[in-house]
């Protein structure tokens, strides 16, 4: 993934947020490098999915014996975002609206209304896991529901203990500022990895980022 926070890079993605499309010629004259450089720089920020080829119709370009000039744009549906590249540049509020919602929601209608709002979460998730990871061995489940969480920004992965029971580690937690003023949103978590792997199976945490442990880990098992 290319990290810059600036340079040649983010002010193409700049520009292209204002002007919407752009050729590769004027966009190097407008950063003042070469036409081949300009490629280099969006093929580049192609493979990491924030900018595409665009393939809207538009005027025919002289210079190329009547072929329609190649347009790049923004991909707003890529697998990156402009934050993911560029997260100093384009920063991202939405974990301050978590957090400012999930504490709205329990001044003004109370602490059980925010376990109902978490608990219709926690359903919503589990029924999304149970779906994602399907059926078969509880190796390959624990496998699929980390693949799972690791797109979900979680980099999580899954590993077999000496004792022959899973291990499901996040090295990174997606809704940290959340999760540190609502804890209930963790155990809202846990409950649904216990559903969605269902109940002849044992969930247990065994770290806990916000505990100081660095990472969340959860041991998984047959149930006795």
């Amino acid at each position: 993934m290319t990290s810059l926070g600036g340079g040649t890079k983010q002010r193409i993605v700049e520009h292209l947020q204002t002007v919407l499309s752009a050729t590769a010629p004027d966009l190097a004259r407008l950063m003042g490098v070469s036409d081949a450089a300009m490629r280099q720089h969006l093929e580049q920020l192609e493979v990491d999915g924030v900018v595409r080829r665009d393939t809207a119709d538009h005027p025919i370009d002289a210079r190329h014996r009547g072929r329609p000039a190649l347009h790049w744009t923004l991909d707003r549906d890529g697998p990156s975002s402009i934050v993911d590249v560029f997260p100093t540049a384009f920063p991202d509020r939405h974990d301050d609206l978590v957090v400012d919602l999930l504490s709205a929601i329990e001044s003004e209608l109370g602490p059980d209304a925010l376990e109902r709002v978490l608990a219709r979460r926690g359903e919503r998730q589990a029924a999304n896991y149970r779906e994602s990871i399907g059926r078969g061995p509880l190796s390959e489940r624990v496998a699929r529901l980390a693949r799972q969480r690791d797109l979900e920004g979680y980099r999580a992965e899954a590993v077999t203990a000496s004792d022959g029971a899973m291990i499901l580690t996040e090295h990174h937690c997606a809704i940290s500022d959340a999760a540190k003023s609502c804890g209930s949103l963790c155990e809202s978590e846990l409950t649904a990895f216990r559903v969605a792997l269902g109940t002849d199976v044992s969930v247990e945490r065994t770290r806990h980022a916000l505990a100081g442990d660095g990472r969340c880990s959860y041991r998984i098992a047959p149930a006795d």
